[in-house]
Formats: C-alpha cells, sequence, structure tokens
C-alpha cells in the first residue's frame, strides 16, 4: 500500500474518532427530567423506594436498575489488537468500539473500563469488586497466560457471567467456521489431523472448542515460536500448553504438517509455506487468522491446493473470522435468562447457531450490506456475516435455551418462540406491529403477483414468502434471468419448482391476457395491436390482467418507475371507473411508535368527499395492525382561524365524517404539532373529541403528506410499511421504489390478508 494510501486511511480513521465530538459514546438517559416531580421521583426521595427493594431482595435490582442490561469491556492494555502492551489509556479507543459494537449488534450497553493493573491476581480483585455494578464481565485485549489467571479467578467469585472475548470469541467462530468447512469438505471431527500454531490465549481456547465438537486430542499438533509442544518440552511453558504435549521425536512444522486435515493460525505472518499446504490432504482446510497479516496470503495457498477452504481474519477475503459473530449474542441470551455463567452448553450452542445461520438462505440486510460479494452457503462463505439481523435471534435463543438446559438460568424464560419474536423486534422494527397482519395472512392462502419479477428484492421477498407464510408469490419475468439471480444471490427457490412464472416473452396465456385486456379498453382507444403490445411489455399491466381474470388474488408494483404511471393501469383494470381509489396510507415505524400519514400518492388535491373516504380508509387499515385509529385532520389552519384553502375543505370533510355515526376517533382542523400533543391541543381547544396523541395524519395536500413522510425516513430514521393502497378491494398495491425486500415481504402479507378482514 503507498504511503498516501496509508496516510490518508490513518487521516480518515483519526477524523471519524475526533469529530462530531471526541470518542465513539455517551451516556442518555432512559427517564424524562423535565421537571420536579421528575427530579423527586429519580432523586431523592422517590430513588430510596428502589433501594430499600434491592436491599429487601437483590434479584430486583433486574427490575429497578439498568444492571441487567450493563456490559463491562475490562482490559489492562497489555495484548491490544496486534498492537501488543500498549498500556490502558492507550486501549481505550478499542474498547470503545467494542462497547459500541455490543450495543449495535444486540442493545447491551457497556462501560469500557481500563485498568492500569498488570498483576494478574490484582486486577482480579478489581473486577470481582465491580461485580454490583454489571450484569456480566467482557475481559478483553489481556495477555497470556495472566488471562487465564484473571478470568479464572474472576469466574470463581463472581455470580454473573465472565467471559474473556480474546479466548472463547475467537474459539466459538473458528467452532461454526471448521463445522461448516468440515461439511463442505465431507470430512468428521473425529477423525481429522489438526496442525496448530499460536500458543497464546485465543488459539489454545479454539484448540478446546474443537475438541468439544469431537476432534481427538491425540491429533492435535500444537506448534509456536519455540517448535512443537512436546513431552518434556520446559522452555515457555504452561498448564494450558502442556495439555497438548506430544509424546513425540518430532520437533517442528515442518515435521507435522503432512497430511494434516486443517490447519489453524493464530501466529503471525508468513508461518505456513504453500510447500506445508501442498502436503496436507485433499481438500485442505486452512485458517490462516493472523492479523493483519495471515500466515499464507489465500492466493499462495490456492496455487498449490485449488480446492481449499480458506479463513483468515481480514474483511477483504471470503470467510472472516469475526468475533462480532459471538460476543453480542452469547451475552444477549446469557443477561436475559439472568445465567451465573457462560458454560461450555452455552458456548456449543453458539457454535451451531452460527454455523446453521450460514447454511441458510442469506438475508436481504447481509446481501444489501456486502453488495457484489457471493453470498451463498459454500467453500467461500462458511460463516455468515456480521450485519445479518437473523443472527441476534437464531444465536441469542439458542444460547439462552442452553442457559436453562444447563441450570444456570436464574430467570428462566418460559416461552422460547415468543422470545425469539422479540429478539427480532429489535432489529426488524416492523416486526411488532405487522405480527398481526402476518396471523391474518397465514390463515388465507392468497396468490401474490409481483410484476417485477426479476428485481432480487423481489426474489428474497418471494423466498420469505414461502418460508413465513401460506402464500402463493408470482413473479412475471424471463424464467432463465430469475433463475440466474436466484444462483446468485444463494436462493434456493427456482422457476417452475418453487414458484410460478409468468414469461412476457413466451407465455402460453398471452393470447387469452391481450384479448382480456383489449376488451377492458376498447372504448378507450385501445386496438387489438397495442394490447399485444402492452402485454408482451407492461408487467403491471400483466398482472393487473391477472387479477382481473382471478388467477392472482392481489398485485405488488412499483419497485422501479412512477408511482402514478402504475396506478393508472391499476386503475384501468382493478379500479371503478367512476371512483379512484380511496388514497395511499403510509405506515412509518417511528423509535417512539407507529404514525400513519395519508393520503401520500393518489389525490393531489383530494375533495372533502375524498378526505372523508381517506379517513374511513385509514380507520380500517389501522385496526389491521392491532391499533386503535386516532386520527388528526392537519392543515395550517387551526380549528377555523383560516376561513379558505385547505381548512375550509377538511371542516367540510369533518361535516361528511360527522353526518352518520363513526366508530372511531377523530378530530380537525389543526396543526401537526397540535395532533401530537395533546397538552396543546387542550389549551387551544378544551372540548376536542381527540384525546391523547393522533396516530394518523390525513392531510389535505398530497405534497403536504408526502413531505412528512419523506422527513421522517431520511431524518427521524422511520421505517415505513407501505404505501397501501386504500379502496382497491385488497387487489394491488403500488410501492415506492427505495422499497427493501423486507418491506416487500411486509406488503405481501399485507395483500395477503382477505378483504372480509377488514371491511
Amino acid at each position: 500500500m503507498s504511503d498516501n494510501r496509508t496516510q490518508s486511511l490513518r487521516d480518515a480513521a483519526l477524523f471519524y474518532h475526533a469529530n462530531p465530538k471526541p470518542g465513539k459514546l455517551e451516556i442518555r438517559a432512559t427517564k424524562p427530567l423535565a421537571n420536579g416531580r421528575d427530579l423527586s421521583r429519580a432523586y431523592s426521595p422517590g430513588v430510596a423506594e428502589a433501594c430499600l427493594e434491592i436491599k429487601e431482595d437483590p434479584a430486583n435490582a433486574a427490575l429497578y436498575t439498568s444492571r441487567q442490561n450493563l456490559v463491562a469491556v475490562v482490559s489492562n492494555g497489555t495484548a491490544v489488537l496486534g498492537l501488543g502492551n500498549i498500556g490502558a489509556l492507550a486501549s481505550k479507543p478499542v474498547m470503545e468500539g467494542k462497547a459500541v459494537l455490543f450495543k449495535k449488534f444486540a442493545n447491551i450497553d457497556c462501560f469500557d473500563i481500563e485498568l492500569d493493573e498488570k498483576d494478574p491476581e490484582k486486577l482480579a480483585d478489581i473486577v470481582c469488586a465491580m461485580g454490583p455494578t454489571f450484569g456480566a464481565i467482557n475481559l478483553e485485549d489481556i495477555k497470556a497466560p495472566d488471562c487465564f489467571i484473571v478470568e479464572k479467578l474472576c469466574r470463581e467469585r463472581m455470580n454473573i457471567p465472565v467471559f474473556h472475548d480474546d479466548q472463547h470469541g475467537t474459539a466459538i467462530v473458528v467452532g461454526a467456521a471448521a463445522t461448516n468447512a468440515l461439511q463442505v469438505a465431507g470430512k468428521k471431527f473425529e477423525d481429522i489431523k489438526i496442525v496448530s500454531t499460536g500458543g497464546g490465549a485465543a488459539g489454545i481456547a479454539c484448540l478446546n472448542m474443537l475438541l468439544k465438537l469431537g476432534v481427538k486430542r491425540e491429533n492435535v499438533w500444537l506448534c509456536d515460536i519455540h517448535g512443537l509442544v512436546h513431552e518434556g518440552r520446559v522452555e515457555d511453558m504452561n498448564p494450558q500448553k502442556a495439555e497438548f504435549a506430544q509424546k513425540t521425536n518430532l520437533r517442528t512444522l515442518d515435521d507435522v504438517v503432512d497430511n494434516a486435515d486443517m490447519f489453524l493460525g493464530l501466529s503471525g505472518p508468513g508461518v505456513l509455506k504453500p510447500e506445508h499446504v501442498a502436503r496436507m490432504t485433499s481438500r485442505p482446510i486452512v485458517f490462516a487468522l493472523a492479523n493483519p497479516t495471515p500466515e499464507i496470503m489465500p492466493d499462495e495457498a490456492r496455487k498449490v491446493a485449488p480446492d481449499a477452504i480458506i479463513a483468515t481474519g481480514r474483511s477483504d477475503f471470503p470467510n472472516q473470522v469475526n468475533n462480532v459473530l459471538c460476543f453480542p449474542f452469547i451475552f444477549r441470551g446469557a443477561l436475559d435468562v439472568g445465567a451465573t455463567e457462560i458454560n461450555d452448553e452455552m458456548c456449543v450452542a453458539c457454535v451451531n447457531g452460527i454455523a446453521e445461520l450460514a447454511r441458510a438462505t442469506t438475508s436481504a440486510e447481509a446481501a444489501a450490506a456486502y453488495k457484489g460479494e457471493q453470498l451463498t452457503f459454500g467453500a467461500d462463505y462458511l460463516i455468515p456475516k456480521p450485519f445479518d439481523p437473523r443472527l441476534v435471534g437464531v444465536v441469542s435463543a439458542a444460547v439462552a435455551s442452553a442457559a436453562m438446559k444447563s441450570g444456570v438460568a436464574k430467570r428462566p424464560i418460559k416461552d422460547l418462540d415468543a422470545y425469539t419474536h422479540k429478539l427480532n423486534q429489535s432489529v426488524f422494527k416492523s416486526a411488532l406491529l405487522m405480527r398481526p397482519v402476518f396471523e391474518a395472512a397465514r390463515n388465507a392462502a392468497r396468490r401474490i403477483v409481483f410484476a417485477e419479477g426479476e428485481d432480487e428484492r423481489v426474489l428474497r421477498a418471494a423466498q420469505a414468502i414461502l418460508e413465513e407464510t401460506t402464500e402463493t408469490p408470482i413473479l412475471i419475468g424471463r424464467p432463465e434471468v430469475i433463475a440466474a439471480r436466484c444462483e446468485r444471490a444463494g436462493l434456493t427457490i427456482r422457476p417452475g419448482t418453487d414458484l410460478q412464472i409468468v414469461n412476457p416473452e413466451n407465455d402460453p396465456r398471452y393470447f387469452d391476457y391481450w384479448n382480456s385486456y383489449h376488451e377492458l379498453m376498447e372504448r378507450e382507444g385501445v386496438t387489438p395491436d397495442l394490447a399485444k403490445a402492452i402485454m408482451r411489455t407492461n408487467t403491471t399491466a400483466i398482472g393487473a390482467i391477472m387479477v382481473h381474470r382471478e388467477e392472482a388474488d392481489s398485485l405488488i408494483c412499483g419497485t422501479f418507475g412512477e408511482y402514478r404511471w402504475h396506478l393508472n393501469y391499476v386503475q384501468q383494470m382493478l379500479g371503478n371507473a367512476h371512483r379512484a381509489p380511496d388514497g395511499a396510507l403510509s405506515l412509518m415505524i417511528l423509535e417512539d411508535g407507529p404514525l400513519f400519514i395519508a393520503d401520500t400518492q393518489v389525490h393531489e388535491l383530494p375533495s372533502p368527499e375524498h378526505i372523508a373516504r381517506i379517513v374511513e380508509g385509514a380507520a380500517r387499515h389501522v385496526r389491521r395492525f392491532g391499533l386503535e385509529p386516532n386520527i388528526a385532520l392537519c392543515s395550517q389552519s387551526q380549528f377555523g382561524n383560516h376561513r379558505e384553502g385547505s381548512g375550509k375543505r377538511l371542516r367540510e370533510a369533518l361535516a361528511i365524517l360527522d353526518s352518520r355515526p363513526r366508530d372511531f376517533s377523530y378530530e380537525g382542523e389543526m396543526n401537526v404539532d397540535t395532533a401530537l400533543d395533546p397538552d396543546l391541543r387542550a389549551r387551544i381547544f378544551p372540548r376536542t373529541r381527540l384525546e391523547g396523541a393522533a396516530n394518523v395524519l390525513v392531510f389535505a395536500h398530497a405534497d403536504a403528506a408526502s413531505a412528512v413522510r419523506n422527513i421522517l425516513k431520511m431524518r427521524a430514521d422511520a421505517l415505513e410499511v407501505g404505501p397501501i393502497l386504500m379502496g382497491m378491494g385488497n387487489k394491488a398495491h403500488i410501492v415506492s421504489q427505495s422499497i427493501t425486500a423486507r418491506g416487500l415481504l411486509n406488503m405481501a402479507a399485507i395483500a395477503g390478508t382477505p378483504v372480509t378482514h377488514y371491511g
């Protein structure tokens, strides 16, 4: 790498750590502190009540404090990354980074604690003294053999999980990668010979994990800087290394590498030579994990063993062995059941969870985060990517279950499935709100046709539909293109086997489709030739005709193209010529709850009658999510202070709504802040019939509704479900071009609910 390139990367990293404020962490309050009443509860005198409850029963600390979701990341800076003994203070950026990963991937709060103490027994004393503050301890970057001593003492004296991630985190991820590597190679743990370099904490822990998975101790040959660990050796030995001492006259890596099935390196660059790899068995497994330069570069290994299965510690090669696949999720599961320790059963459950996830279909979110990479299980994809959001549900639930079965859980979880759903809700923001919709969809076997069937997002959604619902996805597209893209994306679905395909270029129903379209449109200027052309080229029109002919129950379109262009064809074939759809409703999922916005797409300047129908449609659809509608008609006008413009149309809509009984709450016209702030609304309009904050905002201008929707997406990190096309009998929905595969799955669930479920 050039000096300029190196300096550029260094400057970028330093800027990241310094701006917009120094460091990567801050502390935020979880309770309001806005007035004297809040203060009296947060601190004196109210805080005493929580103190007394904990004094009465220490388990109450999990109810009244953050302890049960608080982990200490502890280091003395004696073995930091590849930097060595740089001291406690210099290790702080790494420990802050570890805390950020805990929060990002498992929503666990952390304090990073850097201790200027090199004596392992004194270090253990300090860590143990911090026990009342934390729910678990993550030991980090402590040199061997001191790390063994510190962890042993802390585990013996503390009644909370203590986990040295450099050892056990690495071992778990290596175990998962090795499990899948052996499956790819067609070998078994009990049969393989392993040669390992590196007798430090991570290396020893990895070998111990492989023993737990079935490797025979006599088949493990451990080498370090002084050569083979053998019986009778005294140089640089400790009890942990001695457990792997071989009774032999062999003394070097070169002596023992013949016919090795697996090389495990946690040592340094260049330790493994190409000639060593050439002497290993067929389909050798090479885990060269030294960072930043591995024991052998992958291209060098493949020159002599093209079929080698290779993992490194680097992100620029396939199969990066990264501890972030493990530690957030094993702690999540341990904390949630109140585990007193992290035992072997929990570690093995973590191994199996990670390995199984890699063998499953790749998630759309991971594919988006690693665009361009091949994420199909095999030699180059042994373990999942860190940004696979399924890790927290799969791995943490497996760990929690193992903790309960092994008897170390103080707070067992009664319903493990519900717990897994809860974990998934923490990463899939729509999961909780969508549950009633998915449950309704599971009771109906509806056929959903996707107009843009070649889009990878649609393909991933189709895979998920088949796995999670009873619906039948129908894709419009060229079969060979769909098959190739499924293969490239690592999906198991295939045209003709799992999916019904409509091929615009060659489909036996083509004659029926263009004739049906011509019948509908012959008095709208559409000739037979034009009908034929549209049924060859316009996938939205094809999907709409299928629904019209009752060959599908609902159409989803819009992953590319302009909304109103799609709406034109949908309305032609599925709408009422004398009445437009009621409108488009977007569910915006915010940090503090859901907010529905309408009409974002259909009516640019809705009439009072249109507005009334939008309100009625919104009320129906909100109830599909298990919520009671609380609808505010929003304008720059506030309860009559503007006599014309949008205020006038909203007041007329209000009169229409008032003309017959309604079974939902609505009020207007008002400003958005008045709709969302009940105290403000009560001061301005005391006799308001709307209680609490509105959860639906209906606007008199599509511009206003669309602007609010987009501002919430871009500046408030809102997740959109929708737009939901109202008033079409659930026959069609037009999505936005930015929709994700998860968003398409949500829309399929909405489309998959029979219209009788919501009127």
